[in-house]
């Protein structure tokens, strides 16, 4: 994990369950024109926060093979907030809480192994034995953005946490997503050696089998050490790698070249301005810009319109 938005709405944990539950009914609607918002508010916005954790009303059947999004397509990463894609991007990453874009490749955010700060309260009264836990009975936490780490360690508790993610899955498809992105799959690095990478990949495998069974694609998010596994176990197809021009060479590191060599062309890179700037991001599109989606984002993801708000695309 190398990047959230520290606003709410990224990686929330709030969706649409009363739109499921009243599908198709006025001011559920998730479709947009092209380059218009799909978020306007309306009336309903008063009681649609609620926990999209939850499993949904209706439960959403696959519809032909799934689909990887375009290669090289123009990609706009908006999991800080939904806004308005320009006509020239065909693939956008929104969090799970947002509709999606009408006309566009649409990538579902979901944060699948650890809990967001919001929902922290749900998972200690509901699932408290899903929370990752020292021998003490500590919880381990992921101090950088105050998420606890779910326990993928047993089978049985990777089928109950399956069980959750999975209902957010297929909110994802209800609203019209073509593919899901599963974040901090790398957990095992925040587990105080509690997780393996053997553990998180089960987990993955799981949440994979059950997005192809509706239809929709699965993505791989950073840990560019298990692209293999990742590739050809949990069978991710296509990945999403922040960061890979920033830290390959580094150490050795060729973390680009690991993903491609497993995902060839079906890769998106995002580097921020935060850390490798722009010298990253030109060197990114020199090196791969004419054969993959490259964006280049401000850290925290804000909508357009925002200060700090920073986009381009190669």
């Amino acid at each position: 994990m190398r990047s959230h938005s520290v606003f709410t709405s990224s990686r929330s944990v709030f969706g649409s369950l009363v739109c499921l539950a009243l599908a198709f009914a006025p001011g559920c609607a998730v479709n947009a024109a092209e380059d218009q918002d799909s978020t306007v508010g309306t009336d309903d916005d008063a009681i649609s926060h609620l926990p999209s954790h939850l499993p949904p009303v209706q439960q959403p059947k696959a519809t032909g093979a799934v689909q990887a999004p375009p290669v090289n397509g123009q990609f706009d990463y908006q999991i800080g907030g939904a806004y308005a894609p320009v006509s020239a991007v065909a693939i956008v990453d929104r969090d799970n809480s947002e509709p999606a874009v009408s006309g566009k490749y649409n990538i579902c955010y979901i944060n699948a192994f650890q809990a967001q700060p919001d929902a922290t309260a749900w998972w200690k009264a509901n699932h408290d034995d899903l929370l990752l836990k020292t021998a003490a009975g500590k919880y381990v936490v992921d101090s950088g953005w105050n998420e606890n780490v779910l326990d993928t360690r047993t089978a049985a508790k990777r089928t109950a946490l399956a069980a959750i993610v999975n209902g957010w899955i297929d909110d994802c498809k209800a609203k019209g997503y073509q593919a899901i992105e599963p974040d901090n799959l790398d957990s095992w690095d925040r587990s105080k050696n509690l997780i393996t990478k053997a553990n998180n990949i089960a987990f993955a495998t799981l949440l994979a089998q059950h997005a192809h069974s509706i239809g929709l694609a699965i993505a791989q998010k950073n840990a560019s050490e298990i692209a293999d596994e990742g590739k050809n176990q949990v069978g991710f197809d296509f990945a999403i790698a922040e960061e890979c021009q920033r830290y390959s060479g580094e150490f050795g590191a060729k973390e680009c070249d690991d993903y491609m060599h497993y995902y060839g062309n079906n890769l998106i890179e995002i580097e921020y301005n935060d850390n490798g700037g722009t010298s990253s991001y030109n060197a990114a599109c020199t090196a791969r810009g004419a054969s993959i989606s490259i964006t280049y984002r401000d850290r925290d993801v804000v909508p357009k319109g925002s200060s700090g708000y920073i986009y381009q695309g190669c």
